[in-house]
């Protein structure tokens, strides 16, 4: 059988969430489409970056079109050389299509929260993704809470859908949870530094720690700038704790490990999300985690008591004050937090992927 992926998300450099995926499922399909013959659709500028073996049955195919790569080169690729099966990670399927194409939808938030994506941004998230629903023959949600979301925004009918969880990897990890950190400390942040991710809320929430409770570490905000980061940098330089607030922009895998290894606290208390994988990377390490008490974000952190409103700083300082000042407490959630992590991985999600593809 031939099976199509398109792979132009899996190979750039600096991967955030999406890219992470499609990066990460690829890589855990070698085994289960081991028997298949597979093709990897990738941009000319990106063939140099793949850093993994491919099966001797796998072909990388390099789709020269510099624009419009998916709805353009893709489809035209389609319609040269169609295969039997499309599986598409990013959410956008080409306009020639296989009758049995595959797409993960990884979440609905400009849905949710329209204020936190450009017009054109939320115009082209809902075109393509409607369509895309429409057009595929079965869709991949990463979480229940995408899955609900499909069926009730766009009356996607649950028998198309099937739900499976992404997976986590913290490179150079292991599967032991580190129980001795540095004397440092800080309240560590990471993802995309836009409106959506709630960052002015959190720099709210370490003013009430530190005026309230007199914390006396620093704010880390580790992330690409996003949507709205002009505004959320405006918010931290009017911050009395402007001094202790620092931005680090994008960080790597090493980085990301050590940080979240030392860090007091990891806060996530996004407004709207696809599924949150930084809670189970800071889960794993044994940090704490601090996360919003709706989407999938109760749903991945399996944990009530580290969730809190988001709307409201002073919950979410609260919260997290009640876990880092109580050595009890914060042992317990954090031995939670790691059983937690079992949950998931991305050699699950490989297996995942490839049932709903052969099914």
């Amino acid at each position: 059988m031939k099976i199509g992926i398109d792979a132009s998300r899996a190979l750039i450099k600096q991967r955030t969430g999406i890219e992470e995926y499609a990066y990460q499922t690829i890589k855990n399909l070698r085994e289960p489409l081991g028997g298949h013959e597979v093709f990897l659709y990738i941009k000319e500028k990106d063939q140099k970056n793949l850093d993994f073996k491919l099966p001797v049955n796998w072909t990388l195919k390099v789709v020269p079109f510099n624009y419009f790569w998916t709805q353009l080169g893709l489809s035209w690729e389609m319609l040269m050389r169609p295969t039997d099966i499309l599986f598409i990670p990013a959410h956008t399927v080409p306009f020639v299509y296989p009758r049995k194409t595959v797409v993960t939808v990884h979440g609905l938030e400009y849905e949710h929260c329209p204020e936190g994506y450009s017009l054109y941004s939320r115009w082209f998230h809902h075109f393509f993704i409607t369509r895309s629903c429409r057009w595929a023959k079965k869709i991949i949600a990463v979480s229940q809470n995408t899955k609900k979301d499909l069926k009730k925004i766009y009356k996607i009918p649950k028998e198309k859908i099937s739900v499976v969880y992404n997976g986590f990897e913290l490179s150079g990890g292991s599967n032991e949870m580190v129980t001795e950190k540095e004397e440092v400390n800080y309240i560590l942040y990471i993802g995309r530094i836009e409106e959506r991710k709630n960052i002015k809320n959190i720099v709210k929430a370490f003013e009430i720690l530190k005026k309230k409770y007199g914390y006396k570490g620093e704010l880390l905000l580790a992330g690409k700038s996003g949507y709205g980061h002009e505004k959320i940098k405006e918010t931290i330089k009017k911050s009395e704790f402007k001094k202790d607030i620092k931005c680090l922009g994008f960080i790597s895998d090493k980085e990301k490990q050590e940080l979240l290894t030392d860090a007091d606290l990891f806060l996530f208390p996004s407004l709207c999300e696809g599924f949150g994988i930084p809670i189970l990377e800071a889960q794993s390490v044994g940090t704490p985690v601090v996360t919003s008490n709706f989407g999938p974000m109760d749903e991945v952190a399996g944990n009530n008591e580290i969730l809190a409103i988001p709307t409201h700083p002073k919950h979410i300082a609260d919260v997290a004050q009640r876990i880092i000042s109580d050595e009890k407490k914060c042992k317990e959630v954090v031995k939670k937090g790691f059983e937690n992590t079992k949950r998931f991985s991305w050699k699950k999600c490989g297996e995942g992927v490839a049932k709903v593809l052969l099914n």
